[in-house]
């Protein structure tokens, strides 16, 4: 009931915030004991608990995955001031003292030109897929410069592939003007095989011609942060 009621707060606001966090351990964390660990573990966890009563935080492991970060936190809110707040706590933490910011992409939801039918999927009741694929994305000023009718043509090509992969789930954000970049796609999957399939059939595509850039791609294992923490070394 919790979970559904801050959906439909954020569903009813004029603007979702997005903001995905990536995080680095320090390597002083591994000389910690265990039990010292766990107790931080513990408390982060806590943390994360209490603050998913105010905006919802998805909790990724990215360990071993890249080589920039370690754990990410999605976090999904109609205040961007939320944010800051819970991620001031993050570093009043036991844990918040061997971290590090590695990346950070800010973006708000608005609903695509192009398609009324493409919804996200942190605005739907599904449960988050086993992994996400999260990376900036920018496009030329010459996309923009084009006429509508010619981008959506093109752009219909691009969704019409993405439909061919009903079972990967789709979350672009709109970053321009709040953050570098122009989007943030978040792509969620089960089988990272068939994502990559999807991006090769992508990048075949006419909108392709105007992708300036689209790193780094950082996949995501989604975990509970307990375990995230412990697994850390």
């Amino acid at each position: 009931m919790e979970v559904q009621r801050k959906k439909d707060q954020i569903k009813s606001s004029k603007s979702t915030f997005l903001n995905y966090s990536f995080f680095k351990i320090d390597p002083k964390w591994r000389w910690m004991n265990e039990v010292a660990k766990e107790e931080a573990a513990k408390e982060f966890a806590t943390l994360v608990t209490v603050a998913n009563t105010k905006l919802r935080v998805y909790t990724y492991s990215t360990l071993g995955l890249h080589s920039g970060t370690d754990f990410m936190l999605w976090m999904v809110s109609d205040s961007v001031e939320m944010f800051q707040t819970f991620t001031s706590k993050i570093y009043s933490t036991i844990l918040g003292k061997y971290i590090e910011p590695a990346f950070l992409f800010l973006s708000s939801f608005r609903r695509s030109i192009y398609s009324e039918k493409v919804t996200p999927s942190f605005m739907t009741e599904s449960k988050p897929l086993k992994y996400l694929v999260v990376y900036p994305f920018v496009k030329s000023r010459e996309w923009y410069l084009l006429p509508f009718e010619e981008r959506k043509k093109m752009m219909d090509e691009h969704i019409a592939i993405g439909r061919k992969f009903p079972e990967i789930k789709l979350n672009t954000s709109y970053s321009y003007g709040i953050d570098d970049n122009d989007f943030t796609l978040a792509f969620e999957t089960d089988d990272l095989s068939k994502f990559q399939d999807l991006i090769m059939q992508l990048r075949e595509t006419k909108v392709s011609l105007y992708v300036v850039k689209d790193t780094p791609m950082i996949v995501c294992l989604q975990r509970d942060i307990q375990s995230i923490i412990m697994g850390l070394g």
